[in-house]
């Protein structure tokens, strides 16, 4: 009779591990690599830059540093330049978040679909997100560099596209729409393909038609997996920095954030200011950040939960 009510269900008593250690504790050992691992590659140079920030550091005697406090951050938010490169970093974020998105939307209805081929779709799509972002921008400088350039080639125009504004910014945009849109193709793809196709089905024996089932449905379940992709791209696009450097130099209207900073650490050598550029930076891509997840992420949780 013992034997059966084990089998029944009744649980067996719990064994203690040979060296005492609980399941919390033993999971805090696990993790603990990571985190000291996390700490010093990304807690330390944060930390670091902040302290630089503070500080009047001069790069000729090495060591030698002078607290300033918030003078750096006041001279920063008093130049035009970080203005002119926040207004840029804006207008590209906006601009191109958008494109990607409806771009990489339409690449992952059509590699949704059940055709001959497919496989060869979605890798041929997914190629551009594979290339490096600096061989990117080489390539669009090449197609638009003057006066040579396969689109001034092409439209039999002398346009200096790489050395004015905005043409430049929009460059800079089309490159990063052409490299990214398959990323947020890849993302929203994984989202379609965990709708259920008896919902389309029903849809259709009640007459709706493909423009009602992209409305009706295919949007309000695919808003998780677009939610994300949302995200992770304007993140990522706040803090743009290699298409600018390469194709102009952050130069011509095409300043951003992380250009600024980058100038002022190489050029100027001011590792105080650049560093509380830096950081600004830094704040707003927070701050972004907790919008979204204040406002954003509650939405996610709740379409996830239905």
């Amino acid at each position: 009779m013992a034997v059966a009510s084990e089998r029944i269900g009744t649980p067996a008593p719990s064994r203690r591990r040979s060296k005492g250690l609980s399941e919390r504790r033993l999971a805090q050992l696990m993790v603990s690599p990571s985190i000291a691992l996390i700490a010093v590659v990304a807690a330390w140079p944060i930390l670091y830059a902040i302290w630089l920030s503070l500080n009047q550091y001069s790069v000729r005697v090495a060591g030698l540093s002078r607290w300033v406090g918030l003078d750096n951050y006041s001279t920063a938010l008093s130049s035009s330049d970080w203005w002119s490169a926040l207004a840029h970093t804006i207008i590209y974020t906006v601009i191109s978040v958008i494109f990607e998105t409806l771009i990489g939307l339409g690449m992952a209805l059509a590699m949704h679909r059940a055709f001959r081929g497919q496989s060869l779709l979605r890798t041929v799509v997914l190629v551009p997100w594979a290339v490096l972002t600096v061989v990117t921008a080489v390539m669009w400088r090449t197609i638009f560099v003057s006066p040579y350039g396969i689109v001034n080639a092409i439209t039999g125009s002398h346009t200096v596209w790489l050395g004015q504004s905005p043409q430049a910014l929009i460059v800079i945009i089309i490159a990063d729409t052409w490299k990214t849109a398959p990323f947020m193709a890849l993302l929203l793809l994984a989202g379609l393909q965990v709708i259920p196709g008896d919902v389309y089905e029903a849809a259709r024996v009640d007459g709706a038609t493909a423009w009602q089932r992209f409305v009706r449905i295919t949007l309000p379940l695919l808003k998780p997996a677009l939610l994300v992709a949302l995200i992770f791209r304007t993140l990522d696009a706040l803090r743009m920095f290699d298409l600018s450097y390469v194709l102009t130099g952050g130069t011509v209207g095409t300043s951003t954030l992380s250009t600024v900073a980058q100038q002022t650490f190489a050029e100027n050598r001011i590792y105080g200011l650049g560093s509380a550029e830096a950081i600004l930076a830094f704040i707003i891509v927070m701050v972004v950040s907790f919008l979204y997840i204040r406002f954003v992420g509650g939405n996610i949780r709740g379409l996830t939960e239905e």
